[in-house]
């Protein structure tokens, strides 16, 4: 069938779904709402995937370009005769899928659009309930999106939870038990941007409090963000920016590495689906220390695959951070536990199998 992919940008995720429904013998087309401002994918798009060129695609989406995107989106859609549009976000890339009046619509929540952006203003709150009252079909990656939904007016009969999963022969688990255990250092490894939502302030403010009292500690980041110059100011100020690893844009091929660097991976998001970045780092085997928001407790569980802090805490993060330090010989079969976490739920080979069950009940 053919199948029109419209999306935000062009990230991991994109090209993971891109691939794995042209390798289903879908014909697939993609359509990017915005340029992208960083590089968050180096791959090519797929092979066999066509790259529609539109009045999109080359700056950040503005409100007062919706109907000029709108009506040349709708040339798109005449011009294809898709058999499915599959969109997401909800307020901007399935929002304009649904005005251009093509039916059916698979609207896809990217986590942040239900648990941020929703709240944002009244005009937000009914852009998402008109988007999804007009969608025949609703996925996302947690139950925590998928309630939020069914609370904006999806048909609760019509929704599908499924983790996007990572692929578990990259991000493998590999034996590292007498080096963690017998090593000097202990590696703290963050890859979340450095926006808002994923609290990467607290998460300097609490390394600054453990490095201030261990002096056996490191912490490694990964990506970069709009509050650069704030995290590093507080490093910084708190005399710890040399004990802090800068690795910036890490390809997909080199990310397992990083993982493998560390003791302990740490999420301080604020806002979260079912965090890719969690997955890979709970099939590279590492215990997870991350916030308890709602999508976070779907995943870590507390002295057996990670630990939980109160979400935007410095103090509890730092504390929960000295007793992972202290109990370093538990950390191989916290780690053992969370692949076999990984290796439960978060397949991206079985899991994207349900993507393609979705589109086969939507014709």
């Amino acid at each position: 069938m053919k199948i029109i992919f419209f999306s935000l940008g062009y990230s991991t995720h994109d090209y993971r779904f891109l691939k794995a429904i042209s390798e289903n013998g879908h014909e697939v087309f993609f359509v990017q709402l915005e340029g992208n401002t960083r590089q968050v994918e180096s791959r090519s798009v797929p092979e066999n995937v066509h790259q529609v060129i539109w009045k999109g695609g080359r700056e950040p989406f503005k409100w007062s370009n919706l109907l000029k995107l709108t009506l040349d989106f709708r040339r798109v859609v005449k011009e294809i005769k898709p058999d499915i549009i599959h969109a997401g976000p909800i307020q901007t890339c399935a929002f304009i899928a649904v005005l251009s009046g093509f039916r059916p619509i698979l609207t896809m929540s990217w986590g942040f659009d239900l648990m941020d952006d929703v709240h944002k203003s009244k005009w937000m709150e009914w852009v998402t309930g008109y988007t999804l009252k007009r969608s025949k079909f609703f996925t996302s990656d947690a139950n925590v999106t998928r309630d939020m939904a069914v609370q904006y007016g999806m048909n609760p009969e019509k929704t599908v939870v499924f983790p996007w999963g990572v692929d578990l022969e990259h991000f493998k688990q590999v034996n590292r038990k007498s080096e963690i255990v017998n090593r000097k250092s202990f590696t703290l490894f963050c890859n979340r941007s450095w926006e808002i939502r994923y609290g990467m302030d607290t998460l300097a403010r609490a390394f600054v409090k453990v490095a201030q009292q261990k002096d056996n500690v490191d912490l490694i980041l990964l990506n970069g963000g709009s509050q650069a110059k704030y995290i590093r100011n507080i490093l910084q100020s708190g005399g710890v920016l040399d004990r802090v690893t800068f690795g910036g844009q890490v390809s997909q091929s080199d990310l397992p590495r990083w993982y493998h660097m560390a003791d302990i991976y740490i999420s301080p998001s604020h806002v979260d689906g079912s965090s890719v970045s969690l997955m890979e780092a709970l099939g590279c085997g590492l215990p997870c220390l991350v916030s308890d928001i709602p999508a976070n407790k779907e995943w870590v569980f507390e002295n057996e695959n990670g630990w939980l802090f109160r979400d935007g805490d410095a103090d509890h993060l730092a504390e929960k951070i000295l007793a992972a330090m202290n109990q370093r010989e538990k950390l191989p079969a916290l780690g053992a536990f969370a692949r076999r976490t990984a290796e439960s739920r978060a397949d991206w080979k079985k899991n994207s199998a349900v993507l393609m069950d979705i589109y086969k009940n939507l014709i």
